[in-house]
């Protein structure tokens, strides 16, 4: 065997390798989860909700469902056009809602108009990087206590007002050794990722465990191949977050 036909070989069989390792980190970290998938039925309207790592540069103005400008360039616009493309028969309607740099009580103050009025049929939220960046910054002075108050307090007003919503609750991550992030966010970070853990058990909803898919996913590549701080996914994070949360849909 020639040395270039060797060199293909190992570079090809690198590259299936590490396309094949992505999907089994994501398969084996939701398998330890705590909660069963979300089953569609048709005419579903799906809602993403957070902050800047939902909203991803949607366009506000754009209020139209399964629209690119309104669900912005994100795991939000990447997990609603691969929902749309398995399940054309069952014409769901995708909207994006999330708004940077928003907090839990923030989510509260839109929550009428933002969630509540579009009846959601699934409501994803992922939720809690900023009540934690923020107070640390200076520029909140939040707590873990009044982070799990206030998601714990929204969820009950959602719950109430639509009870036979399917909730899935994303699990709020960081990757230390970049811009955003080190290493003295933990272990004060993980009481927020633990708190929002609890509270989809709580409330019967999917828990997707972003933090240990983006460690693992290091293994692969670096962490700032995934996410452009630590703390914003890259295109590469954003498709790693939107196959996690598709995971979650029972086929």
């Amino acid at each position: 065997m020639s040395h270039s036909r060797r060199t293909f070989m190992k570079k090809a069989a690198f590259a299936s390798a590490i396309s094949v390792s992505i999907p089994e980190i994501v398969s084996a970290a939701i398998a330890k989860g705590t909660s069963g998938k979300v089953i569609l039925e048709k005419g579903n309207t799906i809602l993403f909700q957070g902050d800047s790592i939902t909203d991803a540069g949607r366009n506000r103005d754009e209020a139209s469902p399964n629209s690119a400008k309104a669900l912005g360039n994100g795991y939000a616009f990447m997990a609603s056009s691969q929902l749309l493309y398995n399940y054309a028969a069952l014409d769901l309607k995708t909207y994006n809602k999330g708004i940077s740099g928003n907090k839990v009580y923030q989510l509260a103050e839109r929550w009428d108009e933002d969630c509540l009025q579009l009846k959601p049929d699934v409501l994803s939220i992922l939720i809690g990087v900023n009540d934690y960046w923020h107070m640390r910054n200076g520029k909140y002075d939040g707590t873990i206590e009044t982070y799990w108050n206030d998601f714990k307090a929204l969820l009950e007003r959602t719950k109430k007002a639509l009870p036979n919503v399917k909730l899935i609750i994303g699990e709020p991550f960081a990757v230390a050794g970049l811009t955003a992030v080190d290493q003295t966010w933990f272990p004060a970070f993980s009481e927020y990722q633990a708190a929002a853990k609890q509270l989809a058990e709580t409330f019967g909803a999917a828990f997707i465990p972003y933090q240990s898919i983006f460690d693992k996913a290091q293994k692969s590549a670096p962490g700032v191949y995934w996410t452009n701080d630590g703390v914003h996914p890259s295109i590469a994070g954003a498709q790693l977050m939107a196959h996690s949360w598709t995971a979650m849909i029972k086929r």
